[in-house]
């Protein structure tokens, strides 16, 4: 199983990932979304790359080409709702891709906040039997709301290639992700932090990506 960490090479997504953790760049959440939209464009453009791709031949006003063009059909799966501009950014590259959404979330089990149970209450998708799936999740801390969803997901057919995308991950959540997924399956990171504190949120990390993109929840 690959996993891909963009951090360990320069690119524009290191831009990106600076202004998403510094807290004052996060006053502003149209800011916010747009670089969690930008990494999932350039995460998806990368991924683009590992296709398997065929000759189409395209008719112009002065002739005709052959032009490489993916030939799998791709499933962009989303864990909502943090995952809804990360989603945006690989659908941007992706236009033609069918789409998932999976509610799963994390809900703390006892009074100090330091378990996490995970609760999976609504599932909108299309079979990803024979497909790419790519399952977009901006945080991968505890690892349990991806699995769930993973899980969820293929119950419903058995898709030809697997992709796991996040904006930050930590060993711990990659390892139960592992743990789930197919052998020859790919994760891809745009970051992959030390750790979580304990409360589970990932350290240094960026915060609450649902609630930075949309606003505090109950």
């Amino acid at each position: 199983m690959q996993v891909i960490d963009f951090s360990k090479s320069n690119s524009v997504i290191n831009l990106y990932m600076s202004e998403l953790r510094d807290k004052n760049y996060q006053r502003n959440r149209m800011l916010f979304r747009h670089n969690i939209r930008r990494v999932g464009e350039m995460m998806a453009f990368e991924l683009s790359k590992t296709l398997e791709y065929k000759p189409k031949t395209v008719t112009t006003p002065l002739g005709t080409l052959e032009i490489p063009l993916p030939k799998e059909d791709l499933l962009i799966a989303t864990v909502l709702r943090a995952g809804l501009p990360f989603h945006e950014g690989f659908l941007n590259v992706f236009d033609h891709a069918d789409n998932a959404f999976v509610s799963a979330y994390r809900m703390y089990t006892n009074r100090e906040h330091t378990e996490v149970g995970i609760h999976t209450e609504y599932m909108a998708a299309p079979s990803p039997k024979g497909k790419t799936l790519i399952i977009v999740d901006p945080m991968l801390a505890t690892g349990g709301s991806m699995a769930a969803a993973i899980e969820a997901l293929i119950k419903t057919g058995k898709p030809k290639k697997v992709h796991i995308a996040s904006v930050i991950a930590v060993p711990e959540g990659l390892e139960v992700v592992k743990s789930v997924l197919p052998e020859d399956s790919t994760i891809w990171c745009a970051a992959i932090d030390p750790g979580m504190n304990e409360h589970k949120y990932i350290v240094p990390g960026f915060g609450d990506c649902g609630d930075l993109c949309y606003g505090e929840k109950l």
